[in-house]
């Protein structure tokens, strides 16, 4: 796919791939074009045997502001069926990020709104700059509801949190983000690059297969029963233990020790 909305950088000799988001003058605001864009650049990384780790970032003062104005004022005239498939496609990138078997960084420079805080939720870790960052769950505002988003975030912070957030539709910093559990990391801005870099560092150093079965590990395990989450992470430690790097692993061990 020729990108226009955003870019991607992956030379073949890094483990480390990046995705700038780049409609730095509509504030990085998701629109169909881009919303495909970002579906299709996760699905290629996450089969790319070279990449071992993605880092999601924006160009301009914000991250994304959520969806593009003139794409809301278009879905407010849509049916509900021709609603319910835009839905769809929206769902469809958050899942193409949260269910990528490569770690997900995000590095949030600045506001991370509505849809754009829900991007931010679905990655496996967040650094966010101290300075500038912000985030928030605008929908309510404007009469509209935070659906999609709402799942990936009770995961990530809790109910009550969550209730919090996507009910008084306030802006929360950087330092209560990480707080609440949203944010990961928390960087000076002028040390958010450094420290995006050195997390994508360490999840190059671990093994690719591992990381992919950890990720699909704590994808599935809420809702589970105790025992049907311990009967199903005996079956991925069973194999985990058939994969190529563990057998690399074990070895290397062995000629160490």
């Amino acid at each position: 796919m020729n990108y226009t909305s955003l870019l991607l950088d992956h030379s073949p000799q890094s483990p480390i791939a990046t995705i700038t988001l780049n409609r730095p003058d509509k504030r990085n605001a998701l629109n169909p074009t881009l919303i495909s864009e970002i579906t299709h650049a996760f699905t290629t990384l996450g089969a790319d045997d070279s990449v071992k780790s993605i880092v999601l970032a924006a160009n301009g003062k914000v991250f994304c502001a959520g969806m593009d104005l003139a794409y809301l004022q278009e879905i407010s005239q849509n049916s509900v069926m021709q609603n319910k498939a835009d839905s769809r496609r929206f769902h469809d990138m958050l899942a193409a990020i949260y269910s990528c078997p490569k770690p997900v960084i995000a590095r949030v420079q600045g506001a991370a709104i509505a849809g754009g805080c829900g991007i931010a939720s679905v990655c496996d870790i967040v650094v966010a700059s101290r300075e500038k960052a912000l985030f928030g769950y605008s929908e309510v505002k404007i009469g509209f509801i935070p659906a999609i988003v709402s799942v990936y975030l009770i995961r990530r912070i809790g109910g009550t949190q969550a209730q919090r957030l996507l009910l008084t539709a306030e802006n929360v910093s950087a330092d209560e983000a990480y707080r609440l559990g949203f944010a990961t990391h928390v960087a000076d801005d002028a040390d958010l690059d450094a420290k995006v870099s050195e997390v994508a560092q360490m999840l190059a150093a671990n093994s690719s297969s591992a990381m992919a079965l950890t990720k699909e590990i704590l994808g599935n395990l809420s809702g589970m029963s105790l025992d049907a989450a311990l009967d199903y992470a005996c079956s991925m430690n069973a194999i985990a233990r058939t994969t190529d790097d563990f057998k690399r692993g074990v070895a290397g061990f062995l000629q160490k020790a």
